[in-house]
């Protein structure tokens, strides 16, 4: 497993900057009109004092009475009240002093130095700077400097002021992303314990009651106690990892030592597997909590998401549609905000089409890169596992923790050398620009709804700068599509061989008892018993797929690629939209491509129909081009931002 540590500060920092960025300092004439950004919005604020707006004054000292008043405003404003100590200065307020007015009223835990090279060592106001440059309140007039014992004038004020402001609101949960929720940690304004309570919370409001989405099997009933042992040790040693007190919810095939793994089967409610999947220990290794198992389509069979242990999950966008599948109940929680991020399964588009259908990020990777073992199985040969976002970045993050080289699942051993060190290095959003991309309309489908979202996407990634090449063919695709999914084959082996793995805390040893038992949902019945009746894995038309299907689609997904000389793949994720519950879901072609290849796709938002279903486009590439395909991905969301969260749970 590749090593997950690393430097969270730089990373909180650099978003912090990118959202403050530099003020912009105008001459006292200089019209607000000429301003943008931050100073302007600061300006434009109906509360802010007139003496920090006013143009005359904009260049000239401000005093310490006058900044203490303004914060309070500022407080008052973002609904709470503050009481500034040292207010009392006289004359005018200099930069350090104001760090220290900041620093009486905020609380940053875990700051750290920025570093400035005109700060004496003994000077009394070095932790004020420090705490009020973690919490994104003052940078310093350059990189090396703090700008100390200047005096503060009243346009940077205004900009501090509306700083204030922001972080004095109530951390809000809806659509926050991985490295806002540290930034949120890492300035006291919010603890893993609070952050888990909150996502608790939503949980009984959105899942238990209101639209009754019933995305989740099982919460960890230790993820409070895990929160507060997780904040105690930031506290004592800094945090693990950007996954550090980030609460993700699991697919209820991921094998957990701590809880129930069912696969959505009822027979199997109570057997607690005794080790965790690996990717699940990866997870808790960089210091993420496994805040609950969710549903799936029961033993992952199908796209409505449907299970004799968890009944029907509900798609958040349209509460009488299904969420797609099998991983339904991850994307409709990650979806309606119930956790951060969401771990999926994907055999045959078990981790796209949900993702396509609630409007989120799915990386299916490379089989081979991150590790199978502890996952209850499908098909060896295409399962793979990986993370269900609603950001690119969050999903790299994901793939931090999880990626490389597992003893215990051979097919990893793959992925040695072609691990970065890490994902988030490749979120460019000029990721676009000079990319070739093939689009592959062979896979496109007849909804016109769908299409007409995709060909939308094409331009914009057009407008990004990016080559499309149309209308790529893929040789030999006709004898390729008539290969079937290798579920219908290996299930029954593989699946013995989990239910062996468990030991004495499952009920049964063999597929054929839980089929006798008759405690599985009706739906699935058939396909059970299809399974069930494999003899072995000795037939020739097994051993033809398993030798030359994967063999044809990879030789001529590459020729097609190096012929064109494309950087990527792109294709609708699925060419239907979700549909009413109850009937039967279908999704095309598409998802052969990387089924069949075992290689990477990205899905990504690509916008929505005009009944406000979402749509997802597939970003599909070579083996372990993930790093690509995830600068694509992150550089199309950073132009669009298709990712719109669904009214029924606000």
């Amino acid at each position: 497993m590749k090593s997950f540590k690393s430097n969270l500060f730089t990373v909180l920092i650099v978003s912090a900057l990118s959202l403050t960025p530099t003020l912009a300092f105008a001459s006292p004439a200089a019209s607000t009109a000429a301003l943008s950004g931050e100073t302007a919005d600061a300006l434009s604020q109906s509360w802010m004092p007139k003496s920090l707006t006013s143009l005359t004054a904009s260049s000239k000292p401000i005093t310490a009475a006058e900044f203490a008043e303004a914060m309070k405003l500022a407080a008052e404003e973002a609904g709470t009240t503050v009481s500034p100590s040292g207010s009392n200065i006289s004359g005018a307020l200099t930069r350090e002093k104001a760090a220290a007015l900041l620093d009486s009223v905020i609380h940053v835990p875990y700051a750290a130095s920025a570093g400035y090279q005109d700060i004496a060592g003994g000077s009394p106001y070095s932790k004020a700077i420090a705490n009020v440059y973690t919490a994104g309140l003052m940078q310093g007039s350059s990189s090396q400097t703090f700008g100390y014992g200047k005096p503060l004038t009243h346009r940077e004020a205004a900009t501090i002021i509306y700083r204030l402001y922001q972080y004095l609101q109530p951390f809000k949960l809806t659509e926050a992303t991985i490295a806002e929720m540290q930034k949120a940690m890492e300035t006291g304004r919010l603890t893993s314990e609070e952050l888990v309570q909150q996502y608790l919370d939503r949980i009984a409001k959105y899942d238990d009651q209101g639209p009754r989405l019933n995305s989740i099997i099982t919460l960890n009933d230790k993820a409070l106690e895990t929160a507060k042992q997780l904040d105690a040790e930031r506290t004592a040693k800094g945090e693990r990892s950007p996954l550090h007190g980030i609460p993700v919810i699991v697919k209820d095939n991921y094998n957990t030592s701590d809880m129930p793994t069912s696969s959505g089967n009822i027979g199997l409610k109570d057997v607690i597997p005794p080790e965790d999947a690996t990717q699940v220990k990866e997870l808790r290794d960089a210091g993420a909590i496994i805040i609950g198992k969710a549903n799936l389509h029961e033993f992952a069979f199908g796209y409505t998401t449907v299970s004799s242990l968890g009944g029907q999950t509900l798609n958040p966008y349209d509460p009488t549609r299904v969420p797609g599948g099998s991983s339904g109940g991850t994307a409709a929680a990650v979806a309606a905000n119930l956790a951060a991020v969401g771990m999926g399964t994907d055999t045959g588009g078990s981790i796209r089409i949900p993702s396509s259908f609630n409007s989120l990020v799915g990386i299916r990777p490379t089989v081979g890169l991150s590790s199978r073992y502890g996952i209850a199985p499908l098909a060896l040969t295409q399962d793979t596992g990986g993370p269900i976002a609603r950001t690119v970045e969050d999903a790299a993050f994901i793939l931090n923790a999880t990626a490389g080289y597992d003893p215990k699942d051979i097919a990893t051993a793959k992925s040695v050398g072609f691990v970065p060190k890490d994902y988030t290095d490749y979120l460019d959003k000029d990721g676009l620009k000079g990319a070739r991309i093939g689009i592959v309309r062979e896979v496109f489908g007849d909804d016109a709804q769908v299409n007409a979202v995709v060909s939308q996407a094409i331009e914009e990634m057009k407008a990004a700068g990016a080559t499309l090449v149309d209308n790529v063919k893929i040789p030999n695709f006709d004898l390729i599509n008539k290969y079937g999914s290798l579920s219908a084959w290996e299930f029954k082996f593989q699946f013995n061989d989990y239910l062996k793995s468990l030991g004495d805390a499952t009920p049964y040893k063999s597929l054929d008892e839980l089929i006798a038992s008759g405690k599985y949902d009706p739906s699935i019945e058939k396909a059970l018993i299809d399974r069930n009746n494999r003899e072995s894995l000795d037939d020739q038309e097994y051993k033809d797929i398993v030798l030359f299907r994967t063999k044809y689609v990879q030789e001529a997904v590459l020729k097609m690629m190096a012929d064109n000389h494309l950087d990527a793949l792109i294709f609708p994720t699925s060419s239907k939209t979700a549909v009413k519950i109850g009937q039967e879901q279908v999704a095309g072609d598409a998802f052969k491509l990387s089924s069949f290849t075992g290689w990477p796709t990205v899905t990504v938002p690509a916008g929505f129909t005009s009944d406000h279903l979402p749509v997802g486009i597939d970003f599909f590439g070579r083996a372990f081009s993930e790093p690509e395909l995830i600068k694509l991905a992150y550089s199309f969301e950073q132009h669009t931002h298709h990712r719109v969260a669904p009214q029924t749970t606000p």
